[in-house]
């Protein structure tokens, strides 16, 4: 009982510290996900045909990024994949979908030796990111995998490498309260909101409740991201997948905006054409920074790139674009 009472008052001195400037390596909890788990001898059979990401290919070492879709193609997901053991997989995705998605995966697993399960109980998962990141892993006896998307699994926990200086700690329950405390030798509290920058400015966005079924992978550019395949096979809504990537004109993406003030908008908050009113696109996610806010929003194309924008119901400042880090495929290339 007594390890249970100091992990959640080490964890709530991550979540507490809402600051923006940030220490030179910062820790926070990941606490807006959780942990669904696929385990049984056809959980890789049952996931393939399933989602997005090709699962049949994915290395022991390897995370992968990755959408369950509705077969309108449309997400009612979007996750972290990595095996858990030979016959089991673990995805991280938004908290609020789990319920509904274990519900409705089961019914699949039922054809299956698969068995769909919430395991966020067996794990604390943490955000670690900063220039001593190596340094604070070592703290913990945890080792910095060499490549992006690379894991290293000891006996202490998981990390799974995101960037060259951040990463996601798994970390087994039944151990965190010390491997926290340790941690926190090497690491400062950072707030939620400073992860969802990052995992904003690198251009990941992500499917929550208000979000659920409303994008196809392509519209949050998972493409870009490697968590769409192309190669894989039949999975639920790949035939409207494939179809946008090979035959139809994609109107809407999602774009990085950003917005003179401190309040974030919700998830699903709807972006319009100042002159018109009309409606044009609705946020992914946003995050505040030290001078405004930032915005991963869905949007039409042609609207983003020639119409001044603004959220709906506000008198507000226009909405700005910004860069994101990587090039999709159709600016690259004549559509």
């Amino acid at each position: 009982m007594s390890d249970a009472i100091d992990t959640q008052t080490t964890l709530s001195r991550l979540a507490s510290n809402d600051e923006l400037l940030l220490p030179a390596t910062a820790v926070c909890l990941l606490a807006h996900e959780a942990v669904l788990q696929v385990k049984g001898p056809d959980s890789e059979r049952f996931l393939q045909g399933q989602l997005t990401c090709d699962v049949k290919q994915l290395p022991a070492n390897q995370s992968t990024l990755g959408a369950r879709c509705n077969p309108k193609g449309r997400m009612q997901s979007s996750f972290r994949l990595l095996r858990d053991a030979a016959d089991g997989y673990l995805l991280s995705l938004d908290a609020a979908l789990v319920p509904a998605q274990i519900a409705d995966l089961n019914k699949y697993a039922a054809f299956f030796k698969a068995d769909v399960s919430d395991a966020s109980e067996h794990w604390v998962r943490l955000g670690l990111w900063g220039e001593q990141i190596a340094a604070a892993l070592d703290a913990v006896d945890l080792a910095w995998p060499e490549t992006d998307s690379q894991i290293t699994r000891q006996a202490a926990g998981l990390v799974v490498r995101l960037a060259v200086d951040a990463a996601e700690l798994w970390l087994p329950a039944d151990q965190a309260a010390a491997q926290l405390e340790r941690l926190l030798q090497a690491a400062e509290p950072a707030h939620l909101n400073q992860w969802l920058l990052r995992q904003l400015r690198a251009g990941t966005g992500q499917v929550s409740a208000p979000t659920f079924e409303h994008f196809i992978p392509q519209m949050l550019n998972l493409q870009a991201l490697g968590g769409v395949s192309f190669k894989k096979g039949c999975y639920t809504g790949q035939e409207i997948v494939a179809r946008m990537q090979y035959l139809g004109k994609l109107k809407r993406r999602m774009f990085r905006l950003l917005l003179a003030g401190t309040q974030c908008p919700p998830a699903g908050a709807e972006i319009v054409a100042t002159d018109s009113g009309r409606s044009v696109g609705e946020v992914v996610m946003a995050a505040r920074s030290d001078k405004m806010v930032e915005i991963l929003a869905v949007l039409q194309t042609d609207a983003a790139q020639s119409e001044a924008l603004s959220l709906a119901d506000s008198e507000g400042p226009l909405l700005t674009l910004a860069d994101l880090p990587y090039q999709l495929e159709s600016e690259a290339r004549p559509a």
